[in-house]
This record gives structure tokens, C-alpha cells and sequence, in this order.
């Protein structure tokens, strides 16, 4: 039984529990904390189509949750709350963003590709940086929470915390079957060699550029989440610092197997959340932690389990 199908199921009970244990520790802003655990890590799970199945190291993938996010303030404005529709209309607008700049940066390769994805990520921040309607660089506060078919679900922080754990669900189960259809398979050979998917008669422009809308369209709706979790909104959602953060998610649980980009998010919220309980220079110690998991485990989280389970194989 391969990582992604055998842990999966797990990590998501696991996570279902967090809530009736915040409530028992008597700490509610545990649930403030897995909420944002799940929102992000919905958030590295859509990079990691890309990055770990098709080998694009997006360095602007952040501004697809910041394109959520402001699809919430924006519709919030005009008197829209439904979730859904949010949902689909920051999925569209991160569409619309992502196949034109994914089309120009797929034209390019490696630290090109890296470059030019920063650069279309930067010229998002700045765009709503200078949107003095949307707060500008300050953001803005919004009105209130999302609902959900009419009713306020999302103002409880258990409700946001299960809508986004569902979420996540069904993107792991969505994504797992892309990436074992024939669509998956072309993908992860144009990875290994883009040349021979080509002498065989595929060619890897179109699945890399469906794969890479794909999963801004996974990330906006993260985005949407993020901005009722927080109830603010800003240009910084976008910044590339954001995006790599969500790289580092992606390498440190495991990339190509999905269930590692979950773990990942998991384990840097936590990490950042419990570091600071005990000291302001936390951001040593986190360091230190990932040097260490790059040097004893290069498969992240994903390649310790491995070792551990050594009959369990990458999803």
C-alpha cells in the first residue's frame, strides 16, 4: 500500500479530532491554529501537482491565495457571501491569471521558470498593492464571515475548521485520482524526460499548463478559506516569502506523493505555533529543524515513514 492511500485516511481522522481536543484542553485557539494547519496545507497539496508531479517550481504559487483572498473582499463588498459562489469566482479569477502567465512561463526551464513565475507573482502584489479601494499595502478588514447555503457556518471556528478540512478532502481524493489517470502518468514522465514524452507523441506544453491551472484554481479556494480564518485581507498573501514558505511545506513532508505536502503544512504551522510559545528567536530553532530534516531525511517527512515502513512505497 503505497504512503498517500495509507496515511491519508489517517492524517484526516487524526485532524478530525483536533477540535473535541482543543475543547477538552480548554484552549480554543487550538482550533484557530489547525484551521490555518488545514488551510495551508490545502494550499501546499495544489503545489504539489505542480512541483512535485511536474517538476515547475512555482516561486509566485502564493498569488493564487492571495487571488482568493480578495475574491472574498471583493464579492463581500457587492454583498456576496455565499461561499460557493466565492469559491468559483476565485477559482475563475485565479484561472484567468494562470493561463496566460503559465503559458509565457512554460516557454522556459528550470531557474527561468523559477524567475519569471517570481516576476508574474510580484506583479500581482504590487497590482492590489496599489489598490487603495482594497486597503492597498494595509489590506482590509472584511465585513463579516462567508456563509454557507444561507447559513453563517463559517463564524464558528469549529464550522470553518470542518468546511475546510472537507475541502481538503476532497482535493486529496480529486488530486490522487488526476495523478493515477493517463493524465498523471504523462505529467510525471514529462518530469523524468519531457524528450522522450515527445518521441512517444505527447507533448508536455498542454498537461503542464492544465496541471498548473489546476492548481492555482485548488489554491484560490485556500485563499477564500484563509480570508475567513483571518477576516482581513492583504497584498502580503501574495508575497513571494509566502510562496516560498509553501515550497519549504512541499519539500520538507515529501514531494510527489501528495500526502507529504499535507504533512509539511502540517508540521511548519505547528512548528511555528509551538517555537513560539517558548522563546521570540523561535525562527533559530525552526531553522536548525530543517537543516536537519535536509541532511538525514532528503524525502522530508514522507521518506522517514518510508525507512520506518519499509514496505510502504511513494503514492
Amino acid at each position: 500500500m503505497s504512503i498517500a492511500k495509507g496515511a491519508a485516511p489517517l492524517v484526516i481522522l487524526g485532524l478530525t479530532l483536533l477540535p473535541p481536543l482543543a475543547s477538552a484542553a480548554g484552549d480554543p485557539f487550538l482550533t484557530v491554529i489547525a484551521t490555518r494547519m488545514v488551510i495551508f496545507a490545502l494550499a501546499a497539496l495544489s503545489l504539489d501537482l505542480i512541483l512535485g508531479f511536474g517538476a515547475m517550481v512555482s516561486f509566485g504559487h502564493a498569488a493564487y491565495l492571495g487571488i482568493g483572498a480578495y475574491a472574498v473582499a471583493v464579492l463581500g463588498g457587492m454583498g456576496v457571501t455565499d461561499l460557493g459562489l466565492q469559491m468559483l469566482a476565485a477559482a475563475l479569477a485565479a484561472t484567468l491569471f494562470a493561463l496566460p502567465t503559465g503559458a509565457i512561463s512554460l516557454r522556459t526551464r528550470g531557474v527561468y521558470f523559477i524567475m519569471i513565475t517570481l516576476a508574474f507573482g510580484q506583479m500581482a502584489y504590487f497590482v492590489f498593492v496599489s489598490f487603495s479601494a482594497l486597503g492597498g499595502d494595509d489590506g482590509m478588514a472584511l465585513k463579516g464571515y462567508s456563509t454557507l447555503l444561507g447559513l453563517p457556518v463559517l463564524a464558528s471556528g469549529t464550522g470553518l475548521f470542518y468546511v475546510s478540512l472537507a475541502l481538503l478532502t476532497l482535493a486529496l481524493i480529486g488530486l490522487d485520482r488526476i495523478t493515477r489517470s493517463r493524465f498523471g502518468r504523462v505529467l510525471r514522465g514529462c518530469r523524468e524526460n519531457s524528450l522522450r514524452m515527445q518521441a512517444v507523441g505527447f507533448r508536455p506544453f498542454p498537461f503542464q499548463l492544465t496541471a498548473y491551472v489546476v492548481a492555482a484554481a485548488i489554491c484560490s479556494v485556500a485563499g477564500v478559506l484563509l480570508a475567513n480564518q483571518a477576516l482581513f485581507v492583504s497584498p502580503a498573501y501574495m508575497s513571494w516569502q509566502r510562496s516560498g514558505e509553501l515550497i519549504v511545506m512541499v519539500v520538507l513532508g515529501g514531494a510527489g506523493n501528495l500526502i507529504g505536502a499535507v504533512l509539511g503544512a502540517l508540521a511548519i504551522v505547528g512548528l511555528e505555533e509551538g517555537l513560539a510559545r517558548f522563546s521570540h528567536h523561535w525562527r533559530l530553532g525552526f531553522g536548525l529543524i530543517l537543516v536537519l530534516v535536509a541532511l538525514y531525511s532528503p524525502g522530508g517527512i514522507t521518506g522517514m515513514i518510508r525507512r520506518i515502513l519499509p514496505a510502504g512505497r511513494p503514492g
